[in-house]
């Protein structure tokens, strides 16, 4: 019974905000190593052979563009639909190519992570948009 009374005390629609929030921080950081430090990105994640550094700073902007449109999406609408939707084609490619090629650790370990922030991103949007509608239903009352 505490359990279901706490869950009906938080604040849902902040703890996704801030969610939100730490998962735009994420993208930045992993945009800000590709973009700045691409070489030692890439060592660190496992590659042996550091390809052209245009391409993984290319990846860094947009790591970049994704943060601010998951902070933009969130401010605008409450929603998380990007950020779901990236995530989603994050796992199946990320995890699709540990399947279909011989990658470095850091892949699987990215589609794994980002599996996980997409769930956690979908379970609180729930839990924030059932509290929101469970507060207008009483005062309805």
């Amino acid at each position: 019974m505490a359990t279901a009374d706490l869950a009906r005390r938080l604040d849902w629609a902040w703890l996704e905000r801030i969610y939100v929030i730490l998962v735009a921080l994420h993208t930045f950081a992993v945009g800000a190593g590709l973009f700045f430090v691409p070489a030692w990105a890439l060592r660190f994640g496992g590659w042996q052979v550091i390809p052209p550094l245009f391409f993984p700073r290319q990846a860094g902007i947009f790591h970049f563009i994704l943060g601010i449109a998951y902070l933009e999406e969130h401010r605008r609408s409450g929603g998380v639909s990007l950020l779901i939707m990236a995530k989603t084609f994050a796992v199946v490619f990320l995890l699709g190519a540990t399947v279909l090629a011989d990658v470095p650790w850091f892949v699987t370990a990215a589609g794994v992570g980002d599996g996980l922030m997409g769930l956690v991103a979908w379970l609180l949007h729930r839990r924030a948009r059932s509290a929101a509608a469970e507060r207008v239903r009483g005062a309805r009352l």
